[in-house]
């Protein structure tokens, strides 16, 4: 919502909204932008705003949805009026169990460097430049939200069983991302890789991309090294070209592959999207690094057990050296739950790991699951909590990880000025 409130900013309109009181760090483009940010109050509403309804909020819950449906005000849902957007330019939906917000940071770095571009991504961070050609926007499978879109490209990441509490079953997922791939109007663009995203039958013609020999856009002679990674890309057979970039971790090529595919099919050259890429310094809370004395402190989102790994297998690419630490805060009590005994077995690959409660959500109950259910099925597992901060300064010369989709990234500051 604040992205998409940036945007509409960008591109001339007035724009006001509500949220918690509480600060988060998707604000940060609202606040630049001196964006009018209210607490909650029936007041806010009149009938000379158009309403757009975010996500999370109803009549049951919120005193401002149910003014605007009592004096019939014009309201729009979030991902109707998205929408609406994506048939106004040529546009890439990226959408994945994981991954999307990466990787429509990756999108918006190389469309914006070549063309007029608008772009939302996940982490808050919305932009529209002046006649944009193209709109590149993550596009989320919750709900089946997606469903709403009709965009150009529909780029999708990966297909997994997540949101357990809607989402019955992986068949379930899988259901939904058909339905989303058979709305683009070009192309699928997905990871071939995964095998449940190989399991895509669409109308639209689909170029699956990854690191395996039968993949469309294939990357090969792959190299590692502390500084990053190099490698060839190949496009239906045809060498594309050979990128050097500053990134970690496979599925960073992957995310790579998506965007180096996306673009080559709109005309880009390998040259421009290989320098573009190479200035990408990241998105909010994915992988954010900065050297605290003698350790290495990483903001990182991930909260299912695959983006855990991911962020793990890149961290020891990057710090093969180093301990590593991770202060984990499972996110909501459905997922923890569904996918207990993974996170132990996902998590147990770290040195040590601090867990702290459950962050729960507004849209479910508390459960019967606990973070000390999780503590007990990892060996160098701890229950962890604000209080406690100090202790993770006895590792010394560790990369500690504050993972998780709550608030733990909170913790980071107070621990910054704990070790001076």
């Amino acid at each position: 919502m604040s992205a998409l409130a940036s945007i509409l900013h960008d591109l001339g309109h007035e724009v006001q909204g509500s949220d918690t009181v509480e600060y988060l760090f998707t604000q940060k483009g609202l606040d630049e932008r001196n964006i009018c940010l209210l607490p909650f109050a029936a007041e806010n509403i009149t009938h000379e705003w158009t309403i757009i309804q975010g996500n999370a909020f109803n009549t049951e819950n919120n005193v401002e949805v149910a003014k605007a449906q009592a004096i019939q005000a014009e309201i729009i849902t979030y991902y109707d009026f998205l929408g609406d957007l994506t048939r106004q330019m040529t546009s890439v939906g990226i959408a994945g169990t994981h991954g999307k917000t990466t990787t429509t940071g990756l999108f918006a770095q190389v469309f914006s460097d070549a063309a007029p571009t608008a772009f939302l991504i996940g982490d808050g961070t919305g932009k529209a430049q002046e006649s944009a050609r193209f709109f590149l926007f993550e596009s989320c499978e919750y709900r089946r939200h997606f469903l709403h879109y009709q965009p150009d490209y529909a780029v999708i990441t990966n297909i997994e069983h997540d949101h357990p509490d809607y989402f019955k079953d992986l068949a379930d997922v899988l259901d939904a991302f058909n339905a989303y791939a058979d709305l683009a109007t070009k192309a699928v663009v997905a990871c071939g890789d995964d095998e449940n995203t190989r399991l895509l039958q669409s109308k639209t013609p689909i170029y699956f991309y990854g690191l395996g020999e039968r993949n469309d856009v294939r990357a090969f002679d792959v190299m590692k090294t502390v500084e990053g990674v190099t490698f060839t890309v190949s496009l239906k057979g045809e060498n594309v070209g050979t990128f050097s970039l500053p990134f970690f971790g496979d599925h960073m090529i992957l995310n790579s592959l998506a965007v180096i595919t996306v673009a080559i099919l709109e005309g880009f050259t390998a040259e421009q999207i290989e320098v573009s890429l190479q200035q990408f310094h990241g998105v909010q809370r994915r992988f954010n690094i900065a050297s605290v004395g003698t350790q290495i402190v990483v903001d990182d989102y991930a909260h299912h057990p695959t983006e855990i790994n991911v962020t793990i297998q890149a961290l020891k690419q990057k710090y093969p050296d180093r301990e590593l630490v991770i202060a984990f805060q499972p996110h909501t009590y459905s997922r923890t739950a569904a996918f207990l005994d993974e996170f132990a077995e996902i998590l147990s690959q770290a040195d040590h790991v601090y867990v702290s409660e459950i962050f729960a959500s507004a849209r479910e109950a508390k459960g019967s699951v606990s973070a000390e259910d999780l503590v007990q099925l990892i060996p160098q597992g701890h229950l962890f909590d604000e209080s406690q901060l100090s202790i993770l300064k006895k590792h010394e010369h560790a990369v500690i990880v504050f993972m998780g989709a709550g608030n733990i990234n909170q913790l980071i500051p107070h621990y910054k000025a704990l070790v001076g």
